[in-house]
Order: structure tokens, then sequence, then C-alpha cells
């Protein structure tokens, strides 16, 4: 991963999504750009749109679990942090693919608790995340002094933040040169299954369009982890796979509308807009049913003792 950091605005936002995305992001071969941007702006950047990771030569496209994160807090939804896995729970993963899939989960977590300001609560997901990246043997980044100056800046949100980001980068690194694809696809997969229940909970308490459309638009992404998860061909993913190919056939009913509209040209700008639209369908039914599914995945997950 190339990262050129260019005038960074020390803004706890920018940084937050840095730290959940970076996580993920140390999963692959992909590129992000890191430049000033607001909490306004922030959904537009490269970094938050999507996480590519290429595995044989194959693209895979799945939005970051920061999306979620900012839509939900966008939306007025309060802060909640029930909904997470209970950071102190880290010690009782004992197998890699547990401790791969609820990394992943902490990374989101900790994005979450970022977004929202949730300083001490960073911190808490923070340890959870060091600790299981040492059992992977994937973060010699987190060293003492690391995370001696991470504690020492508690008070200065910005500054926690940002070493904190440095010290993923070197994460990254590692993980490159050790070249461990299937602990970085089942990264990624954790993340996605924390950004979906931060999805079909968050709809519960408030049902908006954009939420809604959030979870209607995770068909493409759900294909690109059951591909990726195929193709490294994990004996202890196999529940797991049955699980989420019981959701693909729920999303087989997740259709799209697609309208055209005359495109129009402003002759002055020499610009021409594109007025059509696409609608993703999906019923308050097939979220429930998603919703289900999703949390039977998670709870597994997160309660997994061997």
């Amino acid at each position: 991963m190339t990262m050129n950091i260019k005038k960074i605005k020390l803004n706890t936002k920018i940084i937050a999504f840095g730290l959940a995305s970076l996580l993920i992001y140390s999963c692959g071969d992909s590129k992000s750009t890191v430049t000033e941007a607001s909490g306004d702006d922030l959904a537009d950047t490269d970094t938050v749109k999507a996480v590519a990771l290429n595995v044989g030569g194959e693209l895979f496209s799945v939005p970051s679990p920061i999306q979620t994160a900012l839509l939900i807090q966008k939306s007025g939804i309060a802060y909640d942090k029930t909904i997470l896995n209970a950071s102190n729970k880290n010690g009782q993963y004992t197998t890699e693919f547990a401790k791969s899939l609820n990394l992943g989960i902490y990374g989101a977590d900790l994005g979450y608790v970022s977004m929202y300001n949730q300083t001490q609560d960073a911190l808490g997901y923070l340890g959870a995340v060091k600790q299981l990246a040492d059992k992977l043997g994937v973060s010699a980044a987190f060293d003492q002094t690391t995370m001696k100056r991470i504690n020492d800046n508690i008070s200065n949100k910005d500054s926690m933040l940002v070493l904190v980001g440095l010290a993923y980068r070197a994460s990254d690194s590692f993980l490159k040169t050790n070249k461990r694809p299937e602990i970085s696809s089942l990264i990624l997969t954790g993340g996605w299954i924390e950004s979906m229940n931060f999805s079909v909970l968050a709809y519960k308490k408030k049902q908006t369009s954009e939420i809604k459309n959030r979870i209607a638009g995770q068909k493409q992404a759900l294909n690109s982890i059951i591909k990726l998860m195929n193709s490294h061909n994990l004996q202890a993913a196999t529940d797991l796979m049955k699980q989420f190919e019981e959701l693909s056939k729920i999303y087989e009913g997740v259709t799209t509308k697609y309208t055209f509209v005359e495109p129009t040209t402003d002759e002055a700008k020499k610009i021409t807009y594109i007025n059509s639209v696409s609608e993703v369908l999906i019923t308050d039914e097939q979220i429930e049913k998603i919703a289900v599914i999703i949390t039977s995945i998670r709870e597994k997950i997160i309660n997994a003792k061997s």
C-alpha cells in the first residue's frame, strides 16, 4: 500500500476513519491517499468508499466499515457501546481463524468509537486490536514506545489517533512482506460483518432510506466476500460459508430498478449531466431475514472459544 500524506488537517474524523480503514487496508495491495478533509466531505474520500483486495490476480471490492459508522452518525443515531464486541473478550480467541475474524471486528469497532469521539473506549479497542495482532504476529508496529506515546496523549484525541494511524501503516508493511492472504481475507470479512451489524441495528432504531440503501447495496460486497473466502478453501470456514450462502439467497431477491432520464447539457460550461438513476429495491421482510443471519454469524464469531 502506498500512502501519500499531504497537508493533513488533524481532524478527529478523518484520522478516525483511517484507523479502521488502515487496519482493513493492511489486508491487500490497495492504494489510498489521505488529504485534507472535513467531516462533511469525508464520505467522498477514496479510502472510505471501498477496500480493494487483490488475491490471485482478481480484485475484490468491499465497502470500508467506516462508511457505515459515518452514515449512522450522520443519521443522528446516538453512540451505543452495547452494539460492539466487548474489548475485554479478546483473550478468549485461541485459533488463528477466530483471532483474524475478531481482529476485523475490533478494527470496525475502533473506527466506530473514534468516529463518535469516544476516546476512552477507543483506547480499550486499541488494546484489543494490539493483543490480537500480537498473537497473529502482525503487529510489529505496536511496540512499547508507540503504546506509551499513545497513552501519554490520551487527552489529545487528534494526536492519539495520528499515532495509531502510523502504527497501522507499519503493520501494513509487515503483512505485505510476509504474504498472509488468508489472514488478510478473514480480517476483511470480520470488518464487513461488523459493519453489517451496525447497519441492521441502526435500521431498527431509525428506518432511514440511507441506511436501508446501505443494507441493500451490500449484494456485490457479499459476492466478493464469498469468492474471496472460497479462494482460500479454509476448513475452519465451512460453517461460515454455509451461512454466507444463505445470506446470498436472500440477496438474490434484492433487485435494482434503472430509470432512464435524458441527459442535459450546459453548453456554456460544456458539461453533460447524466440524470438516469438506479434504485435498489429491498423489503423490510428481506432486511429482517438478513439481520437474523448477520446476527447469527456475528454471535458465533465473537463467542468463539476454540
